[in-house]
């Protein structure tokens, strides 16, 4: 029985795999990275089989209507969303468009696969979720350097700004510039941690009520058993949207980069 309800994020190993000072043991949290790198490719490659075979045979017979499954229509949904969600935020961004729309089908794989009961969620480690986010701001950094090479430092110069407050202005904009790469990767650990903390408090709090017995325990885990539904469904959305918001952010800091505003 889980006691705490920080227990949930603890990292455990499965198999033990020490070579040395190595340790390449498989944990609970490598585990689900790989189930839902897994879930995606079996997911785009049971569409793409679909694609070549529409009928059995894979020949298209004229006058044929192939419709679409359901999830290659969420799927194609996703993919316009993305291209809208580029062309709205980057001008110039359409060709990275390949990382931002794998970017946001990991992330939110990752989200959902940690509101199955009993799974665990990798976006609530920070070591992850930060790991993501340095990786980017150094991404769009060189694409910044190598598109404009020391021009690009007139990122951190406001424009019509007095010359007295320059040098602080600068330095402010510098921080700004580096804390993207922490704010990115906190933001979304720590809307991830503290909703399951919060379903896993609940869900405890329900079960000790219950646990009383009687017609009381059983009226009065109803309460909390209810709003556990209720946060989970919250929760689902804010999955979803946390996914958005980390794809979007990370348009618009690739946008900075390419045109320096």
């Amino acid at each position: 029985m889980i006691y705490s309800p920080l227990e949930q994020f603890q990292i455990k190993a499965l198999i033990n795999l020490r070579w040395g000072y190595w340790d390449i043991s498989i944990t609970n949290s490598s585990l689900y990275l790989i189930l839902g790198l897994r879930r995606v490719f079996f997911l785009f490659n049971s569409i793409l089989v679909q694609n070549i075979n529409p009928i059995k045979g894979g020949n298209m017979k004229k006058g044929t209507l192939y419709i679409p499954s359901r999830w290659q229509t969420v799927l194609e949904e996703l993919y316009l969303f993305i291209v809208d969600l580029i062309n709205q935020n980057s001008k110039g961004g359409q060709i990275y468009f390949k990382f931002f729309f794998t970017l946001f089908i990991f992330i939110l794989t990752c989200n959902l696969m940690g509101m199955i009961p009993y799974s665990f969620t990798i976006t609530s480690h920070i070591v992850v979720t930060l790991t993501l986010s340095i990786r980017i701001w150094i991404g769009v950094t060189i694409i910044g350097f190598r598109r404009h090479g020391l021009h690009f430092l007139h990122l951190f110069i406001p424009s019509g700004a007095p010359i007295r407050i320059l040098p602080i202005l600068v330095v402010i904009e510098i921080m700004s510039y580096i804390m993207r790469a922490v704010s990115l990767g906190v933001r979304l650990f720590a809307n991830m941690m503290s909703g399951h903390t919060l379903l896993k408090i609940m869900a405890g709090f329900s079960f000790q009520i219950f646990a009383m017995g009687g017609l009381l325990g059983l009226i009065g885990s109803a309460i909390p058993l209810v709003i556990v539904f209720i946060i989970t469904g919250l929760e689902i959305g804010i999955a979803c949207l946390q996914a958005y918001v980390f794809t979007i952010l990370s348009i618009m800091y690739l946008n900075d980069s390419i045109n320096l505003h």
